[in-house]
């Protein structure tokens, strides 16, 4: 996995995480994707020093304005794709995977292309 789709897969669970719960720990994300505390602990590190979040007193996390962002743009990506892929007869579960790998590695420009064509 190229080191852009892992912080882009991260920030993206930082924010379905704290659509759910008060705080986000990594604690969390590790019980949410199921990863080794270390993978998690590498990756929160990353997204700290890029900027991305923010680490509170008491480890919480929480996205600074430029992950908020960038990971409510993977989101959206997710979810038109997902809604794409259900239209055209997926199966939900099937949708979301595929939505999951497509977001990652499909460029500004052509997702842009993509979502005109569907207004």
């Amino acid at each position: 996995m190229k080191s852009h789709e892992s912080e882009e897969m991260y920030l993206e669970t930082i924010l379905l995480l704290r659509s759910r719960m008060a705080s986000v720990r990594s604690v969390d994300i590790v019980e949410e994707l199921n990863y080794a505390k270390s993978s998690v602990s590498r990756a929160v590190n990353l997204l700290l020093k890029q900027g991305y979040i923010v680490i509170g007193s008491g480890g919480e996390i929480t996205l600074t304005e430029k992950g908020q962002k960038k990971a409510e743009d993977v989101y959206e990506k997710h979810r038109v794709f997902t809604e794409i892929f259900v239209r055209m007869g997926a199966p939900r579960e099937l949708a979301e995977e595929n939505a999951c790998r497509i977001e990652h590695v499909i460029s500004d420009d052509m997702f842009a292309i993509l979502k005109k064509s569907l207004e």
